[in-house]
Protein backbone atom coordinates (compact mmCIF):
# COMPACT_ATOMS: atom_id res chain seq x y z
CA UNK A 1 0.00 0.00 0.00
CA UNK A 2 1.27 3.45 -0.83
CA UNK A 3 2.20 5.53 2.14
CA UNK A 4 0.05 8.68 2.27
CA UNK A 5 1.85 11.99 2.15
CA UNK A 6 2.25 13.57 5.54
CA UNK A 7 -0.50 16.07 6.21
CA UNK A 8 0.76 19.59 6.76
CA UNK A 9 0.01 21.08 10.16
CA UNK A 10 -0.95 24.70 9.63
CA UNK A 11 -1.12 26.74 12.80
CA UNK A 12 -2.06 30.35 12.42
CA UNK A 13 -0.27 31.36 15.64
CA UNK A 14 2.25 29.74 17.92
CA UNK A 15 0.95 28.52 21.26
CA UNK A 16 2.38 31.45 23.17
CA UNK A 17 0.88 33.91 20.66
CA UNK A 18 -2.72 32.75 21.01
CA UNK A 19 -4.71 35.09 23.27
CA UNK A 20 -7.05 33.96 26.03
CA UNK A 21 -5.41 30.55 26.41
CA UNK A 22 -3.32 31.42 29.46
CA UNK A 23 -4.55 32.93 32.70
CA UNK A 24 -3.05 36.44 32.91
CA UNK A 25 -4.69 37.40 36.21
CA UNK A 26 -2.58 38.91 39.03
CA UNK A 27 -0.59 36.55 41.22
CA UNK A 28 -3.06 34.47 43.26
CA UNK A 29 -3.39 34.52 46.99
CA UNK A 30 -2.56 31.30 48.83
CA UNK A 31 -6.23 30.29 48.80
CA UNK A 32 -6.54 31.07 45.09
CA UNK A 33 -3.26 29.32 44.42
CA UNK A 34 -4.62 26.09 45.88
CA UNK A 35 -7.69 26.45 43.66
CA UNK A 36 -5.53 27.16 40.63
CA UNK A 37 -3.47 24.03 41.28
CA UNK A 38 -6.51 21.79 41.72
CA UNK A 39 -6.51 19.34 38.81
CA UNK A 40 -9.11 19.75 36.06
CA UNK A 41 -10.98 22.43 38.01
CA UNK A 42 -10.58 25.48 35.76
CA UNK A 43 -11.22 26.24 32.11
CA UNK A 44 -7.56 27.26 31.64
CA UNK A 45 -6.72 23.54 31.84
CA UNK A 46 -9.28 22.72 29.16
CA UNK A 47 -8.46 21.96 25.51
CA UNK A 48 -11.39 21.46 23.12
CA UNK A 49 -11.09 20.59 19.42
CA UNK A 50 -13.81 21.14 16.81
CA UNK A 51 -13.49 19.30 13.49
CA UNK A 52 -15.52 20.01 10.35
CA UNK A 53 -15.27 19.79 6.57
CA UNK A 54 -15.22 23.62 6.43
CA UNK A 55 -13.78 26.13 8.90
CA UNK A 56 -16.45 28.52 7.63
CA UNK A 57 -19.17 26.38 9.22
CA UNK A 58 -17.40 26.39 12.60
CA UNK A 59 -17.01 30.17 12.48
CA UNK A 60 -20.53 30.86 11.18
CA UNK A 61 -22.62 28.39 13.20
CA UNK A 62 -20.70 27.92 16.46
CA UNK A 63 -19.34 31.36 17.27
CA UNK A 64 -21.27 31.50 20.55
CA UNK A 65 -19.63 28.29 21.73
CA UNK A 66 -16.19 29.51 20.64
CA UNK A 67 -16.69 32.79 22.53
CA UNK A 68 -17.81 31.00 25.68
CA UNK A 69 -14.77 28.71 25.60
CA UNK A 70 -12.09 31.27 24.73
CA UNK A 71 -13.41 33.96 27.09
CA UNK A 72 -13.26 31.41 29.91
CA UNK A 73 -9.60 30.75 29.11
CA UNK A 74 -9.98 27.37 27.43
CA UNK A 75 -7.74 26.39 24.55
CA UNK A 76 -9.72 25.84 21.35
CA UNK A 77 -8.40 24.14 18.22
CA UNK A 78 -10.35 24.22 14.96
CA UNK A 79 -9.34 21.43 12.57
CA UNK A 80 -10.72 21.92 9.06
CA UNK A 81 -9.64 22.69 5.49
CA UNK A 82 -8.07 26.13 5.38
CA UNK A 83 -10.33 28.93 4.16
CA UNK A 84 -10.82 32.66 4.65
CA UNK A 85 -12.24 32.18 8.17
CA UNK A 86 -8.92 30.97 9.60
CA UNK A 87 -7.98 34.61 10.25
CA UNK A 88 -11.14 35.65 12.17
CA UNK A 89 -11.02 32.37 14.08
CA UNK A 90 -7.46 33.13 15.13
CA UNK A 91 -8.52 36.63 16.16
CA UNK A 92 -11.11 35.02 18.46
CA UNK A 93 -8.31 33.08 20.15
CA UNK A 94 -8.58 29.76 18.31
CA UNK A 95 -5.72 27.69 16.97
CA UNK A 96 -6.43 26.64 13.37
CA UNK A 97 -5.09 23.43 11.84
CA UNK A 98 -5.42 22.62 8.14
CA UNK A 99 -7.03 19.26 7.37
CA UNK A 100 -7.18 17.35 4.06
CA UNK A 101 -10.83 16.43 3.39
CA UNK A 102 -12.20 15.43 -0.02
CA UNK A 103 -15.87 16.28 0.55
CA UNK A 104 -16.91 15.28 -2.98
CA UNK A 105 -14.83 12.17 -3.41
CA UNK A 106 -15.21 8.56 -2.40
CA UNK A 107 -11.58 7.57 -2.99
CA UNK A 108 -10.62 5.38 0.00
CA UNK A 109 -6.99 6.54 -0.14
CA UNK A 110 -8.09 10.17 0.26
CA UNK A 111 -10.32 9.21 3.17
CA UNK A 112 -7.49 7.20 4.74
CA UNK A 113 -5.35 10.31 4.49
CA UNK A 114 -8.00 12.24 6.43
CA UNK A 115 -8.19 9.54 9.11
CA UNK A 116 -4.41 9.36 9.53
CA UNK A 117 -4.08 13.14 9.64
CA UNK A 118 -6.72 13.38 12.38
CA UNK A 119 -5.10 10.59 14.37
CA UNK A 120 -1.76 12.38 14.12
CA UNK A 121 -3.28 15.69 15.22
CA UNK A 122 -5.08 14.15 18.20
CA UNK A 123 -1.92 12.45 19.44
CA UNK A 124 0.11 15.66 19.03
CA UNK A 125 -2.43 18.18 20.34
CA UNK A 126 -3.95 15.97 23.07
CA UNK A 127 -7.37 17.68 23.29
CA UNK A 128 -9.58 16.77 26.24
CA UNK A 129 -12.66 16.39 24.01
CA UNK A 130 -13.20 16.49 20.24
CA UNK A 131 -16.48 17.51 18.64
CA UNK A 132 -16.99 16.25 15.07
CA UNK A 133 -19.38 17.84 12.54
CA UNK A 134 -20.42 16.70 9.02
CA UNK A 135 -20.17 13.23 7.55
CA UNK A 136 -16.43 12.58 7.00
CA UNK A 137 -15.22 14.13 10.27
CA UNK A 138 -18.01 12.23 12.04
CA UNK A 139 -16.93 8.91 10.53
CA UNK A 140 -13.14 9.16 10.26
CA UNK A 141 -12.73 11.53 13.19
CA UNK A 142 -14.63 9.20 15.51
CA UNK A 143 -12.34 6.31 14.55
CA UNK A 144 -9.20 8.45 14.79
CA UNK A 145 -10.19 9.75 18.23
CA UNK A 146 -10.79 6.20 19.49
CA UNK A 147 -7.36 5.12 18.19
CA UNK A 148 -5.79 8.14 19.92
CA UNK A 149 -7.75 7.44 23.13
CA UNK A 150 -9.39 10.87 22.90
CA UNK A 151 -13.03 11.31 24.02
CA UNK A 152 -15.21 12.46 21.15
CA UNK A 153 -18.75 13.55 20.36
CA UNK A 154 -20.39 13.23 16.92
CA UNK A 155 -22.83 15.99 15.95
CA UNK A 156 -24.95 15.02 12.93
CA UNK A 157 -25.67 18.43 11.41
CA UNK A 158 -27.80 16.92 8.64
CA UNK A 159 -27.88 13.59 6.87
CA UNK A 160 -27.39 15.01 3.38
CA UNK A 161 -26.97 12.71 0.41
CA UNK A 162 -26.75 9.59 2.62
CA UNK A 163 -30.51 9.69 3.23
CA UNK A 164 -31.55 11.64 0.11
CA UNK A 165 -29.99 9.49 -2.61
CA UNK A 166 -30.23 5.73 -3.20
CA UNK A 167 -26.69 5.35 -4.52
CA UNK A 168 -23.97 2.84 -3.75
CA UNK A 169 -21.96 5.61 -2.08
CA UNK A 170 -24.88 6.27 0.26
CA UNK A 171 -25.04 2.59 1.22
CA UNK A 172 -21.29 2.56 1.92
CA UNK A 173 -21.66 5.69 4.03
CA UNK A 174 -24.35 4.03 6.14
CA UNK A 175 -22.10 1.05 6.79
CA UNK A 176 -19.30 3.40 7.79
CA UNK A 177 -21.65 5.26 10.13
CA UNK A 178 -22.67 1.96 11.73
CA UNK A 179 -19.00 1.13 12.39
CA UNK A 180 -17.75 4.58 13.45
CA UNK A 181 -20.62 5.53 15.74
CA UNK A 182 -19.76 2.82 18.22
CA UNK A 183 -16.87 5.03 19.42
CA UNK A 184 -18.19 8.52 20.41
CA UNK A 185 -19.24 9.19 23.99
CA UNK A 186 -22.46 10.68 22.61
CA UNK A 187 -24.07 11.19 19.21
CA UNK A 188 -26.07 14.40 18.92
CA UNK A 189 -28.94 14.84 16.47
CA UNK A 190 -30.48 18.18 15.57
CA UNK A 191 -33.97 16.84 14.91
CA UNK A 192 -36.10 13.84 15.85
CA UNK A 193 -36.40 12.55 12.27
CA UNK A 194 -32.64 12.10 11.92
CA UNK A 195 -32.39 10.37 15.28
CA UNK A 196 -35.26 8.04 14.33
CA UNK A 197 -33.69 7.29 10.93
CA UNK A 198 -30.42 6.17 12.55
CA UNK A 199 -32.24 4.01 15.09
CA UNK A 200 -34.68 2.52 12.57
CA UNK A 201 -31.83 1.54 10.22
CA UNK A 202 -29.74 0.14 13.06
CA UNK A 203 -26.87 2.57 12.52
CA UNK A 204 -26.20 3.08 16.24
CA UNK A 205 -24.26 0.39 18.07
CA UNK A 206 -25.14 2.18 21.31
CA UNK A 207 -28.56 3.81 20.83
CA UNK A 208 -28.55 4.90 24.48
CA UNK A 209 -25.80 7.38 23.59
CA UNK A 210 -28.05 9.29 21.18
CA UNK A 211 -29.10 12.77 22.31
CA UNK A 212 -31.46 15.32 20.75
CA UNK A 213 -29.95 18.81 20.57
CA UNK A 214 -32.92 20.40 18.71
CA UNK A 215 -30.81 22.68 16.54
CA UNK A 216 -27.63 24.58 17.27
CA UNK A 217 -29.41 27.78 18.17
CA UNK A 218 -29.07 31.40 17.15
CA UNK A 219 -27.62 34.42 18.93
CA UNK A 220 -30.70 36.55 19.58
CA UNK A 221 -28.61 39.69 20.09
CA UNK A 222 -26.73 39.23 16.81
CA UNK A 223 -30.00 38.71 14.93
CA UNK A 224 -32.40 41.35 16.29
CA UNK A 225 -36.01 41.73 15.21
CA UNK A 226 -36.20 44.11 12.22
CA UNK A 227 -39.45 45.52 10.78
CA UNK A 228 -40.43 44.34 7.31
CA UNK A 229 -39.50 46.71 4.46
CA UNK A 230 -42.15 49.22 3.38
CA UNK A 231 -42.04 49.32 -0.43
CA UNK A 232 -43.85 48.35 -3.61
CA UNK A 233 -41.59 45.45 -4.57
CA UNK A 234 -41.46 42.10 -2.76
CA UNK A 235 -38.15 40.24 -2.37
CA UNK A 236 -37.73 36.52 -1.78
CA UNK A 237 -34.24 35.26 -0.95
CA UNK A 238 -32.79 31.76 -0.73
CA UNK A 239 -29.68 31.76 1.46
CA UNK A 240 -27.16 28.93 1.59
CA UNK A 241 -24.70 26.93 -0.44
CA UNK A 242 -26.10 26.68 -3.94
CA UNK A 243 -26.87 22.97 -4.17
CA UNK A 244 -29.52 21.09 -6.09
CA UNK A 245 -30.34 19.33 -2.78
CA UNK A 246 -31.27 22.72 -1.30
CA UNK A 247 -34.11 22.96 -3.83
CA UNK A 248 -32.48 25.71 -5.88
CA UNK A 249 -33.79 24.18 -9.13
CA UNK A 250 -37.36 24.15 -7.80
CA UNK A 251 -36.94 27.75 -6.62
CA UNK A 252 -35.86 28.86 -10.09
CA UNK A 253 -38.73 26.99 -11.72
CA UNK A 254 -41.22 28.55 -9.27
CA UNK A 255 -39.82 31.98 -10.09
CA UNK A 256 -40.39 31.33 -13.79
CA UNK A 257 -43.99 30.37 -13.03
CA UNK A 258 -44.73 33.47 -10.93
CA UNK A 259 -42.93 36.22 -12.86
CA UNK A 260 -45.81 37.19 -15.15
CA UNK A 261 -48.48 37.02 -12.43
CA UNK A 262 -46.43 38.96 -9.86
CA UNK A 263 -44.18 41.42 -11.76
CA UNK A 264 -43.28 43.19 -8.51
CA UNK A 265 -41.72 40.02 -7.04
CA UNK A 266 -37.94 39.56 -6.96
CA UNK A 267 -36.26 36.17 -6.57
CA UNK A 268 -32.76 36.31 -5.12
CA UNK A 269 -30.00 33.80 -4.37
CA UNK A 270 -27.30 34.38 -1.78
CA UNK A 271 -24.50 31.89 -1.20
CA UNK A 272 -21.37 30.28 -2.66
CA UNK A 273 -21.48 28.47 -6.01
CA UNK A 274 -19.33 25.57 -7.18
CA UNK A 275 -18.68 24.34 -3.63
CA UNK A 276 -17.02 21.03 -2.83
CA UNK A 277 -20.20 18.95 -2.80
CA UNK A 278 -21.65 16.32 -5.15
CA UNK A 279 -24.83 18.43 -5.46
CA UNK A 280 -23.08 21.72 -6.26
CA UNK A 281 -24.45 24.19 -8.82
CA UNK A 282 -21.91 25.90 -11.08
CA UNK A 283 -21.45 29.63 -11.61
CA UNK A 284 -22.29 29.15 -15.30
CA UNK A 285 -25.68 27.71 -14.41
CA UNK A 286 -26.42 30.66 -12.14
CA UNK A 287 -25.25 33.09 -14.86
CA UNK A 288 -27.73 31.52 -17.29
CA UNK A 289 -30.59 32.20 -14.84
CA UNK A 290 -29.38 35.78 -14.47
CA UNK A 291 -29.35 36.28 -18.25
CA UNK A 292 -32.87 34.88 -18.39
CA UNK A 293 -33.89 37.54 -15.88
CA UNK A 294 -35.50 35.09 -13.50
CA UNK A 295 -32.93 35.27 -10.67
CA UNK A 296 -30.84 37.97 -8.99
CA UNK A 297 -27.60 36.46 -7.70
CA UNK A 298 -26.21 38.38 -4.72
CA UNK A 299 -22.90 36.51 -4.44
CA UNK A 300 -21.73 35.30 -1.04
CA UNK A 301 -21.16 37.07 2.23
CA UNK A 302 -19.80 36.58 5.72
CA UNK A 303 -22.73 38.57 7.17
CA UNK A 304 -26.24 37.59 6.07
CA UNK A 305 -28.04 40.09 8.29
CA UNK A 306 -28.30 42.98 5.78
CA UNK A 307 -29.69 40.58 3.18
CA UNK A 308 -32.27 39.14 5.57
CA UNK A 309 -33.28 42.67 6.57
CA UNK A 310 -33.73 43.59 2.90
CA UNK A 311 -35.96 40.56 2.24
CA UNK A 312 -39.72 40.21 2.66
CA UNK A 313 -39.57 36.41 2.88
CA UNK A 314 -36.78 33.82 3.22
CA UNK A 315 -37.12 30.59 1.24
CA UNK A 316 -35.49 27.19 1.74
CA UNK A 317 -37.00 24.37 -0.38
CA UNK A 318 -34.39 21.86 0.82
CA UNK A 319 -34.72 18.08 0.46
CA UNK A 320 -33.52 17.44 4.03
CA UNK A 321 -31.79 19.44 6.79
CA UNK A 322 -30.49 19.12 10.32
CA UNK A 323 -32.10 22.29 11.67
CA UNK A 324 -31.27 25.02 9.14
CA UNK A 325 -29.48 28.00 10.62
CA UNK A 326 -30.76 30.22 7.79
CA UNK A 327 -34.37 29.72 8.83
CA UNK A 328 -33.63 30.32 12.52
CA UNK A 329 -31.79 33.55 11.71
CA UNK A 330 -34.52 34.72 9.35
CA UNK A 331 -37.29 34.05 11.86
CA UNK A 332 -35.27 35.70 14.65
CA UNK A 333 -35.10 38.86 12.51
CA UNK A 334 -38.84 38.72 11.86
CA UNK A 335 -39.00 37.34 8.34
CA UNK A 336 -41.80 35.00 7.24
CA UNK A 337 -40.49 31.74 5.81
CA UNK A 338 -41.41 29.36 3.03
CA UNK A 339 -39.76 25.94 3.37
CA UNK A 340 -40.32 22.30 2.53
CA UNK A 341 -42.15 19.94 4.86
CA UNK A 342 -39.05 17.82 5.51
CA UNK A 343 -36.90 16.89 8.53
CA UNK A 344 -35.17 19.97 9.88
CA UNK A 345 -37.25 22.61 8.12
CA UNK A 346 -40.46 21.65 9.91
CA UNK A 347 -38.62 22.01 13.22
CA UNK A 348 -38.43 25.78 12.57
CA UNK A 349 -41.51 26.46 10.44
CA UNK A 350 -44.98 26.03 11.91
CA UNK A 351 -47.50 26.10 9.06
CA UNK A 352 -49.44 29.37 9.10
CA UNK A 353 -47.73 30.54 12.29
CA UNK A 354 -44.33 31.89 11.22
CA UNK A 355 -44.32 30.65 7.64
CA UNK A 356 -45.64 28.24 5.04
CA UNK A 357 -44.65 24.69 4.15
CA UNK A 358 -44.64 23.06 0.70
CA UNK A 359 -43.88 19.65 -0.74
CA UNK A 360 -40.27 18.62 -1.33
CA UNK A 361 -38.92 18.38 -4.91
CA UNK A 362 -42.13 19.96 -6.18
CA UNK A 363 -41.77 23.29 -8.00
CA UNK A 364 -45.55 23.67 -8.40
CA UNK A 365 -46.13 23.24 -4.66
CA UNK A 366 -43.37 25.74 -3.92
CA UNK A 367 -44.84 28.24 -6.41
CA UNK A 368 -48.25 27.90 -4.75
CA UNK A 369 -46.77 28.64 -1.31
CA UNK A 370 -44.82 31.64 -2.64
CA UNK A 371 -48.03 32.93 -4.25
CA UNK A 372 -49.87 32.51 -0.93
CA UNK A 373 -47.16 34.59 0.76
CA UNK A 374 -47.45 37.28 -1.91
CA UNK A 375 -51.25 37.36 -1.54
CA UNK A 376 -51.14 37.83 2.25
CA UNK A 377 -51.76 41.34 3.45
CA UNK A 378 -49.07 43.40 5.15
CA UNK A 379 -50.70 42.95 8.55
CA UNK A 380 -50.82 39.16 8.20
CA UNK A 381 -47.14 39.01 7.23
CA UNK A 382 -46.21 41.32 10.11
CA UNK A 383 -48.09 39.07 12.53
CA UNK A 384 -46.22 36.07 11.12
CA UNK A 385 -42.95 37.95 11.65
CA UNK A 386 -43.72 38.63 15.31
CA UNK A 387 -44.73 35.04 16.00
CA UNK A 388 -41.53 33.83 14.33
CA UNK A 389 -39.35 35.89 16.64
CA UNK A 390 -41.18 34.54 19.70
CA UNK A 391 -40.77 30.95 18.48
CA UNK A 392 -37.00 31.38 18.11
CA UNK A 393 -36.71 33.00 21.54
CA UNK A 394 -38.60 30.10 23.10
CA UNK A 395 -37.07 27.14 21.24
CA UNK A 396 -33.74 28.06 19.65
CA UNK A 397 -31.82 30.37 21.98
CA UNK A 398 -28.11 29.68 21.46
CA UNK A 399 -27.42 30.01 25.18
CA UNK A 400 -29.37 26.79 25.82
CA UNK A 401 -27.16 24.96 23.30
CA UNK A 402 -23.94 26.28 24.84
CA UNK A 403 -25.17 25.03 28.22
CA UNK A 404 -25.53 21.52 26.75
CA UNK A 405 -21.88 21.67 25.69
CA UNK A 406 -20.90 22.86 29.17
CA UNK A 407 -22.69 19.97 30.85
CA UNK A 408 -21.17 17.30 28.62
CA UNK A 409 -17.64 18.73 28.84
CA UNK A 410 -17.92 18.82 32.62
CA UNK A 411 -19.18 15.24 32.63
CA UNK A 412 -16.27 14.00 30.49
CA UNK A 413 -13.40 16.11 31.87
CA UNK A 414 -14.48 17.43 35.24
CA UNK A 415 -13.68 20.96 33.99
CA UNK A 416 -16.17 23.79 33.75
CA UNK A 417 -16.23 26.90 31.59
Amino acid sequence: MCRPAAAALFVTRRDNDVPALVNTSPAPTSQNARAANAPRSAASHLHIALVCNTAWAIYTYRRGLLRALTQAGAQVTVIAPRDRTFEPLAEMGCRCVDLPVASKGTNPLHDLRTLLALHRHYRALKPDVVFHYTIKPNIYGSVAAWLARTPSVAVTTGLGYVFIQKSRAAQVAKRLYRFAFRFPREVWFLNRDDEAAFKDQDLLAHPERARLLHGEGVDLDDFPFTPLPARETFAFVLIGRLLWDKGVGEYVEAARTLRARYPHARFRLLGPVGVDNPSAISRDEVAAWEREGVIEYLGETADVRPYIADADCVVLPSYREGVPRTLMEASAMGRPIVATDVPGCREVVAEGVNGLLCESRDAASLAASLARMLDLGNEARAAMAGRGRKKIEKEFDERVVVQRYRELIREITGSTF
